[in-house]
């Protein structure tokens, strides 16, 4: 590594989103394994038996077979460099005699590997094996070469010759190959023995020939299984990210011996990575229970926690890895994203400092440093932060972090808000401020080479940081609006598997509601609007506006833009909205209770095709289509027509209210692959200029009819006008959801801007969104999927259970009057406000 350059997180690699952390981190930790958990050249340290001492002299092969993970030799590897110090002069001279007398006894219990019976010839093999576990390779090389100039088929200095230049270092791709010719010469001679083939798996591995590897240790395995055997392949076979395959492997090493905390940690990962996470749970406490100081056990614990949404497990998971190590980098790393991800950025900031004290350049950390500085509207910290991590240019070859790909995103979009704290939010549109092409690459995470950019304006210095507000300096009826406004972002919560409730996301959210509400009752009693430096009547853009607008400052590193905004060539192009549902052997765990819906459509569509292109085979399909129940039982049935063989794709259609009859394009449901294992099941929107004029054509008008009836509303508070409004809100919303025309964020956006539109209308949403497997409930997904808006509008009235609005919601005061600036929305989104929880919240 150059001097100055950020080192990965941990020194193995950077971490993702999704775990993006976890992968990475335990990919990182596996491809140590070798030197770590496997011992490249195992043999070469002391090896216990599985009461835990040595094993006895001659048992070398059931030695190597037994479950430890320490050599049958007892030297420990010297640490000198054999370069003049005087601690290598020591092991040279002074230790010879020593040595010798290793040697004698370890040739006298054949003590290594392929001994002979002739004792003179065991007591040379014997001084070169101690020579290499005092760490004297080269020495060890030239005494095996001067016995095989001798003997030239000697198996046993053949093989301690491999074992000595593999010792030296694999870094240097001579030693390898020279490690890997003595090895396989070895096996020619000896053919039988499944140590050998353990080794050469465990040079070739490091290498990244892994495939070469996983064939060497199916042989071992063949000839001579063990518990050790089965993990380390099954170790492969994760970094090859099979990971149904290394679960198998794992569990059959946990059946030979099941006091194994590390195998017992990596089946969990197993089921981590493919969306497992409460099988993966029971895995890592089950690790804990063989080891309980095992902090990787509770480190990953802690994610799976986390990925579950269940905030206070996996800070409690966390805290237990750093009371065993307070020093522990990947748990501060995990931990304070979790935080971050939270809400809880002062906290999370605390986590990345610490980390970056342990680990300067940590550019998961850096990167993360910076961003809650500016989210918090501390932007020369944040922008000091986000330069150390563009420094950090990837190296010839290797690939680029997703922290260097977004971070001149970020600093760019942090000097631009920089710029407009104290400007009026009704006076400038950051989707027309932001030049095309950044959007467009923003939006897609594309590398930031952007033709003739015109940098944003640096930092300046008469605009200061924005500074933290007590929550006791605001007026007693601004505080009663925040508390409300946390309630009311706490209602669209999901609970369900994969979303983290987040506090911050929760108040911005809230408080778009209530000025949803507010803009909404403007509108209908004939007010006029001040939007992007115009004053206007509000348009149904608007309103979305409104909660777009708290979502982007909410967390500045999500791009929340109009992808109707895009540059003309990119709309034309298509902008997809893409969801992998299952991705080879991982499952999406948010959206599983859905696949069973999207299962049904799919046999429909099937049936409807092969009616119309091959009705000969119809009732063969039919027939077949009975049988399946989950995705992969569709695979043999793509094979029926050559057209389908690798793969379909299925359109859903989304019925019009404007123009009765006419349908337009939904989402697209898409599955390819040849076997359990390999598929790809994915759903996405696809954003084009002709279908987005087709679904603006529909809001247009539903939302021309809400403002009729609404005026209408504010005169007559006849029970039938407000279900005609109340229905359609939940239609234009409908059109919303299946346009997905944000590349973030549509659904918070959309379900807030329905609550608040609702209230408008004297209608308040007193039920969240269901939970528990037989109702788990998405918004967005509810609306993908429904028939119609009709059908949506009643599934979503039955868990929104609306009441009449208490009137109390008039008095608050008005929140674009309230918060006018992005300074002052960023200071109500960084006050705290737990005394909330302790007072009533007089209008709920």
């Amino acid at each position: 590594m150059r001097p100055g350059k950020m080192a990965p997180a941990g020194g193995c690699g950077s971490v993702r989103g999704l775990w993006v952390s976890l992968t990475v981190l335990a990919l990182a930790r596996v491809a140590l394994a070798i030197t770590e958990q496997y011992p490249a050249l195992s043999l070469l340290k002391q090896r216990q038996g599985p009461a835990g001492g040595c094993a006895s002299a001659g048992e070398w092969a059931e030695q190597y077979s037994s479950e430890s993970d320490s050599s049958f030799l007892h030297f420990h590897e010297s640490d000198c460099d054999i370069g003049g110090s005087s601690s290598c002069e020591s092991v040279l001279s002074l230790n010879t005699e020593k040595i010798l007398s290793q040697a004698k006894l370890l040739a006298e219990q054949k003590r290594f590997p392929f001994a002979t019976d002739n004792d003179n010839t065991n007591e040379e093999l014997a001084i070169a094996y101690v020579l290499i576990g005092n760490g004297l390779y080269d020495e060890a090389i030239r005494h095996f070469s001067t016995m095989l100039q001798e003997e030239p088929e000697l198996v046993s200095a053949i093989y301690g010759r491999g074992i000595a230049y593999g010792k030296k270092g694999l870094h240097d791709m001579k030693n390898a190959e020279l490690a890997l010719f003595e090895l396989s010469r070895v096996i020619s001679l000896e053919p039988d023995h499944p140590e050998v083939f353990e080794q050469r798996a465990e040079i070739l591995s490091p290498l990244g020939r892994i495939s070469e590897a996983l064939s060497d240790l199916t042989k071992a395995i063949q000839l001579q299984p063990s518990a050790r055997l089965y993990r380390h392949r099954g170790t492969l076979y994760f970094i090859s990210e099979d990971y149904a395959t290394a679960h198998e492997d794992f569990q059959r090493s946990l059946e030979l011996n099941k006091n194994q905390p590390i195998a017992m940690l990596y089946k969990g990962l197993t089921f981590f990575h493919r969306g497992l996470l409460k099988e993966a749970i029971e895995s890592f406490k089950e690790a804990l229970k063989q080891k309980a100081d095992f902090i990787d056990a509770y480190k990953s614990l802690g994610q799976a926690y986390r990925e579950l949404g269940n905030f206070d497990a996996a800070t409690e998971s966390f805290q237990k890895a750093l009371l065993l190590n307070q020093n522990h980098v990947q748990t501060l790393q995990l931990k304070g994203m979790m935080l971050y991800h939270h809400g809880s950025l002062d906290e999370a900031l605390k986590n990345f400092k610490r980390c970056l004290q342990l680990e300067p350049y940590n550019e998961v950390c850096q990167y993360m440093k910076g961003l809650s500085h500016v989210a918090m509207g501390q932007f020369y910290e944040g922008i000091k932060a986000q330069t150390k991590v563009m420094l950090n240019d990837p190296l010839p070859g290797q690939k680029a972090t997703p922290e260097y790909l977004k971070v001149k995103y970020l600093r760019e979009y942090s000097r631009y808000l920089h710029a407009h704290l104290d400007t009026p939010l009704t006076e400038y549109n950051v989707d027309t401020d932001l030049p095309g092409n950044f959007k467009d690459h923003w939006a897609k995470n594309l590398p930031f080479l952007i033709e003739n950019y015109e940098e944003q304006p640096g930092l300046q210095p008469h605009i200061k940081d924005v500074l933290f507000q007590n929550f006791g300096s605001y007026k007693p009826d601004v505080q009663e609006l925040v508390c409300v406004a946390d309630h009311l972002g706490s209602m669209m919560q999901y609970e369900t598997p994969g979303f983290l409730p987040n506090k911050r996301i929760h108040r911005a959210m809230g408080l778009a509601t209530l000025e949803v509400m507010q803009a909404v009752q403007r509108t209908w009693a004939n007010s006029k609007v001040r939007m992007n430096g115009k004053t206007r009547l509000m348009q149904w853009r608007d309103m979305f506006d409104i909660a777009v607008k708290w979502r982007r400052i909410a967390d500045p590193d999500q791009p929340v833009l109009w992808l109707d905004q895009m540059p003309a060539r990119s709309l034309s192009r298509g902008f997809n909205n893409h969801i992998n549902l299952i991705r080879g052997q991982v499952i999406n765990m948010r959206y599983l209770e859905y696949f069973e819906k999207i299962l049904h459509f799919i046999k429909d569509r099937i049936l409807v095709y092969h009616g119309a292109n091959n009705p000969k085979g119809l009732l063969e399909v039919r027939e077949a289509l009975e049988k399946v129940h989950k995705v992969e039982d569709l695979l043999p049935i793509m094979k029926f027509n050559s057209k389908t063989r690798d793969g379909f794709t299925v359109n859903t259609k989304v019925p019009s209210l404007k123009d009765q009859g006419k349908e337009y394009d939904g989402f697209t449901i898409t599955i390819t692959g040849d076997k359990v294992g390999n598929i790809l099941f994915s759903v996405e929107t696809q954003t084009t200029e002709e279908r987005t004029q087709l679904y603006h054509a529909e809001i247009d008008a539903l939302y021309k009819d809400l403002t009729a009836k609404g005026k209408i509303l504010i005169l007559s508070a006849e029970l039938g006008e407000v279900d005609a409004v109340c229905n359609l809100i939940l239609s234009l919303v409908y059109y919303f959801y299946n346009l997905m025309p944000l590349s973030r964020g549509s659904s918070v956006i959309a379900y807030s801007v329905i609550m608040g539109a609702l209230m408008a209308s004297g209608k308040e949403v007193s039920g969240k969104i269901p939970k528990g497997k037989a109702s788990i409930k998405l918004v967005d997904f509810e609306a993908m999927t429904a028939p119609g808006s009709e059908a949506f509008s009643k599934i979503a009235r039955s868990w929104m259970n609306l009441k009449s609005i208490s009137p109390s919601y008039k008095s608050l005061p008005s929140v674009s009057e309230t918060f006018p600036t992005l300074r002052t929305m960023i200071e109500v989104l960084n006050t705290d406000s737990s005394h909330c929880l302790k007072k009533t919240i007089v209008v709920v």
